[in-house]
């Protein structure tokens, strides 16, 4: 296994370093602000996009730095070993992925189009997704059972004749309150007495369908993430074309681990980038402030907590980077403990890291002076989303002991 980027990454990886710099590093924190200010609260029906956010898409686009997983017009995925780096770069703001047009869920609902989207489902919501014309969500998770168990899965997609009719309601969905968001990807039940992995539909639902209703939004620490959001969302009597249904009724959860897997992997390499830019802050304060006569690096083992704390990131960026490497050799199936394994390690190593240079910045850093306090919600949230640690760990217990019961055959 050879990890050093290849000439195409490399290249990426120089530009986007260069655009982050130049248009977004500079004013970030100031634009995020304004933002807060201007989409203040959880009434998503005013949120609005940023005219500057959409110059700088315009500007990623003209360079090239568009859709940076997606591999060719034949709408093959980048080999994840080569977005990983990028997915990493990208981590260490809070809008580059968007700017890109590489942000969660938007990424994974492309990927799902690209790998299992009838040609007219790819015309309709594929094409403006890649275009950054529209924005959309994904609806699992719910309220009333413990989603960590999918299975669990209570809202229905019941074929009636010609159509498909989706009841329930979902929650955490993200991206749901964007103004531009036009596309929902729905999972319910369609099978109930199926074998339980094949019980599941996904379905595209125009947000705009009669009987899709926005409850709410969800405050992640008392933020909402405008104006994306992370909404509750109900669903009655909602009828749609059964070419609505991605690949087929019943497999739902075929497409999720086709999905997850890459998702997982995006994720993890995004935590990675957010680590290193908590540590550098956390440096750099640490080598300019003064107490007790020193420089406070130099103070209560700071300088051991910073090499720990470098030791944990690198130690992370192996393991996800062996990941995507299974993943590009094997498929999903083939490194399922793997992606397991990194969900778990990369968001708590960045939430030690930031939690670390918060200490550091005392009261600064838990104010919206810095990004740290963002950065710790981020990881916190993703230790819950895509399958909460408990959940991932237990799954890597499983292929582990699977390996001394085969032995004892």
């Amino acid at each position: 296994m050879d990890f050093r980027p290849s000439d195409r990454t490399s290249e990426y990886l120089e530009k986007i370093k260069d655009f982050m710099n130049e248009h977004i590093v500079p004013f970030e924190m100031s634009f995020l602000a304004e933002q807060r200010e201007k989409n203040l609260g959880g009434n998503w029906l005013k949120w609005e996009q940023s005219p500057w956010i959409e110059e700088l898409k315009s500007k990623a686009r003209e360079r090239g730095l568009w859709n940076l997983f997606i591999d060719s017009k034949e709408y093959d995925g980048m080999p994840n070993v080569d977005y990983a780096p990028l997915a990493e770069q990208m981590g260490r703001s809070q809008i580059a992925s968007v700017v890109f047009n590489c942000n969660a869920p938007d990424s994974g609902n492309m990927e799902v189009l690209m790998k299992y989207g009838t040609d007219a489902q790819r015309e309709q919501w594929l094409g403006p997704l890649m275009d950054g014309k529209i924005r959309s969500a994904f609806c699992m998770t719910e309220p009333e059972v413990a989603s960590s168990d999918a299975t669990n899965m209570q809202a229905t997609a019941a074929l009636e004749g010609d159509e498909v009719v989706i009841n329930g309601t979902k929650w955490w969905s993200s991206g749901i309150g964007h103004p531009d968001c036009k596309v929902i990807i729905f999972m319910g039940l369609t099978y109930p007495e199926a074998q339980k992995h094949a019980r599941h539909s996904m379905v595209l639902v125009p947000l705009d369908s009669p009987g899709v209703e926005i409850k709410r939004m969800l405050p992640v620490f008392g933020e909402f993430d405008e104006p994306f959001g992370h909404g509750e969302v109900s669903f009655t009597d909602v009828r749609l074309p059964k070419e609505n249904i991605v690949l087929g009724p019943g497999r739902g959860f075929e497409i999720a681990q086709g999905r997850l897997g890459p998702g997982r992997i995006h994720h993890c390499m995004r935590c990675i980038g957010a680590a290193e830019m908590a540590l550098e802050l956390m440096i750099k304060r640490g080598m300019e402030r003064v107490a007790f006569g020193r420089p406070i690096i130099q103070l209560g083992g700071n300088r051991e907590r910073i090499a720990n704390l470098r030791i944990a990131i690198d130690q992370a960026r192996l393991l996800t980077l062996h990941a995507a490497w299974k993943v590009d050799q094997f498929g999903g199936l083939g490194a399922v403990s793997d992606v397991s394994a990194i969900k778990v390690v990369a968001p708590n190593v960045l939430q030690l890291v930031a939690d670390e240079a918060i200490q550091m910045f005392g009261g600064a850093g838990v104010s919206n002076d810095t990004p740290l306090a963002m950065i710790f919600a981020y990881a916190r949230i993703i230790r819950i989303a895509d399958g909460p640690d408990a959940v991932h760990r237990g799954l890597v217990s499983r292929f582990e002991l699977r390996k001394y019961k085969q032995a004892s055959k």
